[in-house]
């Protein structure tokens, strides 16, 4: 078979095979869609495929093949972080900053604090800490991997859940919102590269200025021409970014950050995130599948995603619960949107691949982190839905 056939192989199974496990098993209440594609793209890796069918597993992702859904991956995963920028609105956490900033600061620094400590018991030894990570690297993307929050898996559960649009759900998004920034900036802090600080000082500076000579741009094109636009600035950001030493995704995110939400029409903003997540991004799940490889750990990877799930879970529901005794939250409120605030699938496998790409962890610690994600974001709905159906029944009791 040509190159291109096989190609067209792997996408057959990388757009068939997540979808038939998702419809004919009527997994969504437990494991959206995504969720299972997530999973599938772990299966079809060396991990499981690799190992069980080796001969196959290489015919069909061999490296040409592997190239070309790298290059498709890298886009598109640009794309989804890109248009989660755009979307942040910090306009209403400003609003209730206090609340915000209180809750967001607890929701994020615990679970960091709880995943840098298991980071620290890692660190003695091999076989963790990638070949060019250094030690506060190591603990601090492992501690910020244990405290993200995805917030556009948020969205969509929220969606299911049917309290996106209520003022419990807006108020999840402002600290998640708040999060997603601060996830991003840490990022920035462990990719900086001393040797090369000055060219990376001398892009965020042309980035500060481009920022605003490209917004006054957009506001004067017509709006049809805003997504040509907005794409053009997109590949300019992320080839900066990464030309500097920091990473493409980093450029992609700040690209979107510095973009407003309403120069786009709502619904066609959401036809896109929905075109990227259905036509593009299951070739990066499947292309971070290729990544994990847990022969390298042997079970020692999967008691390392364990200690994980554990410090993210428990570090995110004692941080809100000490947000909810600070502000005097509702009997309930702190473990829901604790529960809600676990979802980690997508951002927090983009912000793993980053650490990867940079040497920082090894395949294996990359193996445990992706499992550990996919786990709490499948606890997410079972645990948060019946805790809502019980505070719905609580104020219709109070009534």
């Amino acid at each position: 078979m040509t190159t291109s056939e096989i190609f067209l192989v792997a996408m057959l199974i990388i757009f068939s095979v997540p979808y038939l496990v998702w419809r004919l098993g009527r997994t969504e209440y437990f494991a959206p869609l995504v969720v299972v594609q997530i999973i599938a793209g772990i299966v079809l890796g060396p991990g499981v495929l690799g190992t069980a069918l080796p001969d196959y597993y290489m015919f069909v992702f061999n490296g040409p093949v592997i190239q070309s859904l790298n290059a498709i991956a890298q886009w598109a995963v640009m794309m989804f972080v890109w248009i989660a920028g755009i979307e942040l609105d910090l306009r209403k956490a400003w609003v209730h900053r206090r609340e915000s900033g209180i809750t967001a600061g607890l929701a994020l620094g615990v679970p960091l604090a709880f995943g840098a400590v298991a980071a620290l018991a890692l660190l003695p030894y091999p076989g963790w800490m990638g070949a060019r990570g250094t030690s506060w690297q190591f603990v601090l993307g492992i501690g910020m991997s244990c405290a993200v929050t995805a917030l556009p898996i948020l969205i969509l559960l929220m969606e299911k859940l049917q309290i996106l649009r209520q003022p419990i759900g807006q108020r999840i998004l402002r600290y998640a919102s708040l999060d997603d920034i601060a996830i991003w900036g840490v990022l920035a802090l462990i990719l900086m590269d001393w040797e090369r600080v000055g060219r990376q000082a001398g892009f965020l500076a042309v980035f500060a200025v481009a920022s605003i000579l490209f917004r006054r741009l957009m506001i004067r094109v017509p709006e049809r021409d805003r997504w040509y636009a907005g794409l053009i600035w997109l590949a300019a950001c992320g080839l900066g970014a990464d030309w500097s030493g920091l990473h493409y995704m980093v450029g992609a995110f700040i690209a979107g950050a510095v973009m407003d939400a309403d120069w786009f029409d709502q619904q066609q903003m959401d036809w896109l995130r929905h075109n990227v997540l259905l036509v593009i991004m299951p070739v990066f799940f499947l292309s971070t599948g290729l990544r994990t490889n847990w022969q390298v750990g042997g079970a020692a990877v999967f008691l390392v995603a364990a200690m994980l799930l554990v410090a993210s879970v428990a570090g995110k529901l004692i941080g809100l619960r000490l947000a909810g005794r600070l502000l005097r939250w509702q009997p309930g409120e702190a473990s829901l949107i604790g529960w809600l605030l676990q979802t980690k699938a997508l951002i927090m496998i983009i912000f793993a691949n980053v650490l990867l790409d940079k040497a920082i962890i090894t395949n294996a610690t990359f193996t445990a982190l992706l499992i550990m994600a996919v786990a709490s974001t499948m606890l997410t709905v079972p645990v948060a839905s019946p805790k809502l159906q019980r505070m719905r029944e609580l104020v219709l009791r109070s009534r």
